[in-house]
């Protein structure tokens, strides 16, 4: 079994002083990784990730994730690798196909955005490239056939974008899969989760969003929802590594202090 690791999410920065401010706290917490989305409300990520790397020491910082349509894979290539170089290896590449509604933006940088197949082979002709020029490790996001096929093949982390319902039986036929598509290369790739919540608090937005509350996914013993107890979540972790293979959990911002406590006990075990 790998070592636990812990990042937190972030997908807003009032100004530069707040986003370092909160990249120094993640770490003197124990966290891992600093995440960034795409974009920080508006912002280009890389460039928020180069600030929380200079403000940090032992930090990685990463994307969570890079949509692939907004940039050109070259350049991509060029700036992920000169990210990770001068951070002292502390970089960590999340990419993905674009969410919906993205489309605007990817037209505005690129002219183009496509629909699911063409995004998909887009993303993965990135991956073949970066591949030819190794670079920071690789994060793939998905849960469909076809995405997970091309992390199997490729990725050095995946985290399993499942349903929010997913329960552990259903989580574990999804991991199950994921084992027989990487093959050999299995133990080579580290494999993660992103949690909604911790405890049975979700922000109105997130549920809004999700049609559903935390309450009611811990309630169906969903995967994506941990005990706001530190021990019966340390607890839980501790089994979905052994029974799914989990050992790297990331989590939105806002549930820092509740995971903290977590990390503080299973870090590095």
């Amino acid at each position: 079994m790998k070592p636990f690791r812990f990042g937190i999410v972030v997908g807003q920065a009032r100004d530069l002083a707040s986003w370092t401010g909160l990249a120094k706290r993640v770490e003197d917490l124990g966290f891992d990784t600093f995440l960034a989305t795409d974009p920080v409300i508006d912002i280009d990520p890389l460039t928020l990730l180069s600030a929380a790397a200079a403000a940090t020491t032992t930090l990685h910082v990463g994307t969570f994730v890079l949509a692939d349509p907004f940039r050109d894979r070259r350049l991509l290539a060029w700036q992920s690798d000169s990210l990770h170089r001068v951070t002292g290896g502390r970089f960590e590449l999340g990419l993905g196909t674009g969410r919906p509604g993205a489309d605007e933006r990817s037209i505005a940088l690129t002219g183009e955005f496509g629909g699911n197949r063409e995004r998909l082979a887009r993303l993965t002709q990135t991956v073949d490239h970066l591949a030819r020029h190794p670079g920071p490790p690789l994060l793939l996001a998905g849960s469909g056939p076809k995405m997970l096929s091309l992390a199997a093949r490729a990725a050095d982390i995946v985290t399993f974008s499942w349903n929010p319902r997913t329960t552990e039986p259903a989580a574990k036929s999804i991991v199950d899969n994921f084992r027989e598509l990487a093959g050999s290369r299995i133990d080579d790739i580290e494999l993660s989760a992103n949690v909604i919540a911790v405890g049975e608090k979700s922000s109105p937005q997130a549920a809004k969003w999700l049609g559903i509350d935390a309450t009611e996914l811990a309630a169906m013993g969903a995967v994506t929802v941990l005990p706001e107890d530190p021990e019966h979540a340390a607890d839980t972790l501790r089994r979905w590594r052994e029974t799914l293979g989990i050992s790297y959990v990331t989590v939105n911002s806002g549930y820092l202090d509740q995971l903290a406590p977590v990390v503080s006990v299973l870090k590095g075990t």
